[in-house]
Parts: C-alpha cells; structure tokens; sequence
C-alpha cells in the first residue's frame, strides 16, 4: 500500500504544494518520492500510476467539503477544541468560507472528486499541525511543533522526530520548506487513520453525502 501525503495550496500556487509518497511496511513508511512544486495534473498523473498497482491512500491538507451557509463545519468546532489543549491558536483552524481559505476549498474539493472517481483510491482530510502537535512529546517537542512554520531549526528538529517516529529514507537537508514538513505530517495522519494497528490522534467520520470524507490528524 502506498501512502501520500499532500500540503495543499490555492489554485494558483503550484509551488507551495508538497506531495510526499511513501510505501507503508507495516511498522514504518518509506519515503518513496517528494514532488514539489505541484499541479493538480501532476498529483494526479502520480496517483493514477500508483493506484494501477496498489491500494493508494491519499491525505489531503485542505478543506474537502464546506457548510451550508458557510462558518464552520461542526468538525471545525470539534477540532478547534481538540487543537487548543495542544497549545495551538485557535486560528489555525478556519472555516472552509472564509476568504483566505475559500480557493484553498474548492481546489481540495476539486482534486478530492478527482481522486475518489479512480480505483484502489482512499482520500482523507488531514492537518498537518495538529498532527505534529497531538505526536510530539515533552516541552521542548511542543515548541517545535508550534514553530516549524517560522523557524528552520524546528523544521530539521521535527524532520528528525519523523524518522524516530518510523519515517525512514527521509534527509533532513530535503525538508527545508514547511510545505514538505506538512506533505509528510499529511502522510502520517493517513496512515494512522487506516493502518488497523495505528490510530489517529484525533478523528472524525465522514457524514455523506454533504461531508464525504474522513478526517485525521
């Protein structure tokens, strides 16, 4: 089975979308490719080749699916909670609508359609944050989860807690960018959500056919 984790970024924003794929064996993942910059045809193009072979587990950093009448989805609420004993701020969970995010929204949307419609294909809403948050042990880990995003040293502390963590072939000087510290955090929370001796931090079932996809982190 592969596993593939996507740092999602708006429509137009190839260069900030990191895809990292990896082969799941068992007790570990191995790092197979990472791929960024990323268009949707290349996302796709990549997950197409995969899922010929294999089952493909997909975890997208996005929103995939929004309120009716905008604001939170009732996951958000739930989350926002979950996220704030983690020592995270409470704006780093948005609602799908809001203007910052709403491109953001309907690209996962958009590549989550896409993905679902082809076989051996499992897609998941996943973040990252919250996944590296909910993992990392001790006062010292926690700092780093909460900074990678702004600071270099966090991103290689992290990079080196993920090869701990069971994250092999990965380099620490390929990890430079937050967006491919997210794309491997991504890959995580998926394998966690359908690995059957895994589990996941903090999850929420898909509720169809308004919110068709699972949520982990």
């Amino acid at each position: 089975m592969k596993i593939v984790g996507i740092d999602l970024s708006g429509p137009s924003n190839h260069k900030d979308t990191a895809v990292a794929v990896f082969s799941d064996q068992g007790d570990s993942l191995y790092l197979d490719r990472l791929l960024n910059p990323a268009s949707d045809q290349d996302i796709l193009s990549l997950i197409t080749n995969l899922s010929a072979e294999q089952q493909v587990v997909v975890g997208i950093d996005a929103p995939l699916s929004y309120e009716d009448g905008g604001g939170d989805r009732e996951l958000e609420k739930e989350l926002r909670s979950f996220t704030k004993e983690l020592g995270m701020k409470s704006g780093s969970i948005m609602p799908p609508t809001l203007t910052k995010m709403i491109y953001l929204t309907v690209r996962g949307m958009k590549l989550a359609s896409l993905l679902s419609d082809l076989m051996n294909i499992q897609v998941i809403e996943v973040h990252p944050g919250a996944t590296l948050a909910a993992r990392i042990p001790g006062e010292e880990g926690r700092k780093h989860a909460l900074l990678y995003k702004r600071s270099l040293e966090s991103r290689d502390w992290i990079a080196n807690w993920m090869i701990s963590f069971g994250l092999k072939g990965i380099q620490v000087n390929l990890l430079q960018t937050s967006h491919l510290i997210d794309s491997c955090a991504a890959a995580i929370a998926a394998w966690d959500y359908v690995s059957p001796n895994r589990k996941p931090a903090w999850s929420y079932d898909a509720n169809s056919p308004y919110h068709p996809y699972p949520f982990s982190c």
